[in-house]
């Protein structure tokens, strides 16, 4: 840490950027010290109580969780890493792909080891088996390592995963990451990505000739004078094509990104080439479409981490939304970042 207390540097934070201080994040920046300072006494080392190396925060959408956590990493003086929870699975599972062997996972966590003393994972959050099979050994390596993790989230730790496919495989990793987390939710009424949202320009509703028209109208805006190319990303051997593709700037419909068997890793090498996107005709969604809305979600998520623009048309404005019940909760982030990556600059 550096020499100023962390708190004092988060209200002169606060205050060069014009943010409110409220009490609960202050609460959450002295926990988050205390942990990074935190020595073992002679009486727990004794009692062989767990050393805390995770520092799981969560909380609903929009209060400031990632705020927080990047003010205290980026004056973390330590070997450190910051990464997308999706990304994070995704270079192991490539990692494990490459090695082939079973010490695949230990030497994935000695590569680790070697270069970082802590993790941070951004949206932690468990959708598919795959993951939830393996992350209980994974996290189990990573604390014997003596690897401190941070970890933000919507989600509090007795409800990852909920309702999954086989979960009871999944318990072993609650349990690990239980024994070795400061558990903390971060409780704030307002949700800071919606509470000023009146300029938003970028979303077209309802979906007909004039909001077709609308759309067509700002992207040649944003797109003159540009040349338009196709672009090919590939992703272990699928190919995606982008038909509109101009700068960085490029234009999908919806059925295209979501319909379609794309997952995390496509849309995190689409995001790599792109800095301003057009989504269109996005769907109310249910029960019946949720595979697509889950897949929406996702690529929502890496966007948001990649800082891309967006520019929609969708049947309904945000507030109105409709969702699957499956997805719901989750859902909520979606939304709180749609109004944030569509204000006007």
């Amino acid at each position: 840490m550096q020499r100023k207390n962390l708190q004092d540097s988060f209200k002169e934070f606060c205050k060069q950027n014009k943010l409110e201080v409220n009490i609960n994040q202050i609460e959450i920046i002295n926990l988050i010290e205390r942990f990074f300072n935190n020595k073992r006494s002679f009486l727990s080392r004794f009692f062989k109580k767990k050393e805390k190396l995770c520092f799981y925060l969560y909380g609903k959408v929009g209060v400031g969780k990632t705020m927080l956590l990047d003010f205290a990493y980026d004056r973390l003086e330590i070997r450190k890493h910051r990464q997308h929870f999706n990304e994070f699975m995704i270079n192991f599972h490539d990692f494990r792909h490459k090695k082939k062997d079973n010490n695949s996972l230990t030497a994935f966590v000695k590569n680790l080891k070697k270069k970082f003393d802590l993790i941070y994972l951004d949206e932690f959050q468990v959708t598919n088996i795959v993951d939830a099979m393996i992350l209980g050994k994974l996290f189990k390596v990573i604390f014997e390592e003596k690897i401190k993790i941070m970890i933000t989230t919507n989600i509090k730790l007795n409800d990852l995963y909920k309702d999954g496919l086989q979960r009871d495989q999944f318990l072993p990793f609650i349990s690990i990451i239980k024994k070795f987390s400061i558990q903390e939710e971060l409780i704030i009424k307002d949700d800071y990505r919606t509470k000023n949202y009146k300029n938003i320009q970028e979303i077209f509703f309802p979906l007909n000739e004039k909001t077709s028209f609308k759309i067509n109208i700002r992207f040649h805006e944003l797109t003159k004078n540009k040349t338009k190319e196709r672009k090919i990303v590939k992703t272990k051997g699928r190919d995606f094509i982008i038909e509109n593709f101009f700068y960085g700037i490029a234009r999908f419909e919806f059925k295209d990104l979501c319909d379609k068997n794309l997952g995390a890793e496509d849309y995190i090498n689409i995001s790599n080439i792109c800095k301003h996107i057009f989504i269109e005709n996005i769907p109310l969604f249910d029960d019946l479409n949720s595979n697509q809305q889950l897949r929406f979600i996702t690529l929502i998520d890496i966007f948001y981490e990649k800082k891309i623009r967006l520019t929609l048309s969708i049947e309904k404005n945000l507030d109105n939304l409709s969702t699957s019940n499956k997805h719901s909760e989750i859902f909520k982030r979606t939304v709180s970042r749609l109004f944030e990556m569509t204000k006007s600059p």
